[in-house]
């Protein structure tokens, strides 16, 4: 593991780019930034468009390592490159950003409440090569719609099982067991959520750390005993469908949380715009995320 990686994920200022929607969100997010779906007409060229607009995000001058810890990437942008690097390579060389890579492969059926991840049979394959090409960790998304006890320990316990398989090849495992923004019973949730993620790192081995990437709470420092738990390297926050406004506003009220928003930092971005205009509203949104990351 590098440790000059591990020490700016640990300890420096900044937030994370999540730069990773997959083959189902793809589409939407090149919607919104004003792609229409009749741009592409199979799976290889939608990945060739999508690559261009997270090239031109990343090597926007607003993009570097003075605001932005890291960047999570989707696998097929991993095996892309950017100026002529590869893209994880091109992060930390150039911009001083950490690569991080998410694994998982979707979500299963809704049981008890949750979604479960679909199985990773290839998981040790892919995080071999992800080590291979220089990445630092991983991320991996279920999702809680309800308050179901039996639902939330699944789910919990899936993410901290897969979590160890993927520290045992020295990559950081960024745990994401969202819940639902939208859903009936959030508190609820989030109540049954912290004691059984507590439960799971009480349980690493010293010197086993995880990241954690949980929606933003409805009580302001909620997940304070996560944000300083030894075994925790950081606590980031999913933007969840909250507009970017709203996501800052909630996350300057988590004071150790820092953002790792999706949406939340492309939104107002445009294929349409000249190239001064896109980096001034990145460089907004960058700024506005940043500022309340540094809470």
């Amino acid at each position: 593991m590098n440790q000059q990686q591990l020490e700016k994920v640990k300890s420096a200022p900044g937030f994370i780019a999540a730069l990773d929607q997959s083959g189902g969100s793809t589409p939407k997010a090149l919607k919104l930034y004003g792609v229409d779906e009749s741009a592409y007409s199979n799976d290889e060229e939608m990945y060739a468009v999508i690559h261009e607009m997270r090239s031109r995000i990343i090597t926007s001058p607003s993009f570097n390592g003075d605001r932005i810890l890291g960047a999570i990437l989707f696998e097929n942008t991993m095996d892309r490159e950017i100026e002529g690097q590869e893209t994880a390579h091109y992060l930390w060389n150039v911009k001083n950003v950490v690569p991080f890579l998410k694994v998982d492969k979707g979500l299963a059926d809704e049981a008890d409440g949750v979604q479960l991840m679909k199985p990773m049979p290839d998981l040790d394959a892919l995080c071999a090569r992800a080590v291979a090409k220089g990445v630092f960790g991983t991320k991996m998304r279920s999702v809680i719609k309800l308050g179901n006890a039996a639902g939330v320990k699944a789910i919990v316990d899936q993410q901290f099982e897969v979590g160890r398989q993927i520290l045992g090849h020295g990559l950081v495992p960024i745990i994401e067991p969202e819940i639902d923004i939208h859903s009936p019973a959030k508190a609820q949730a989030e109540l049954l959520l912290k004691p059984g993620i507590i439960d799971q790192l009480d349980a690493l081995p010293d010197g086993q750390a995880v990241m954690l990437k949980l929606t933003l709470p409805d009580a302001a420092d909620f997940y304070t005993e996560l944000v300083e738990h030894p075994n925790v390297l950081r606590v980031v926050a999913l933007s969840g469908g909250y507009s970017r406004d709203e996501a800052n506003d909630r996350l300057s009220q988590n004071h150790g949380v820092i953002a790792s928003f999706s949406r939340a930092l492309t939104e107002g971005l445009s294929a349409q715009q000249t190239a001064a205009e896109f980096d001034a509203a990145l460089d907004a949104s960058i700024g506005s995320i940043f500022a309340a990351s540094s809470t």
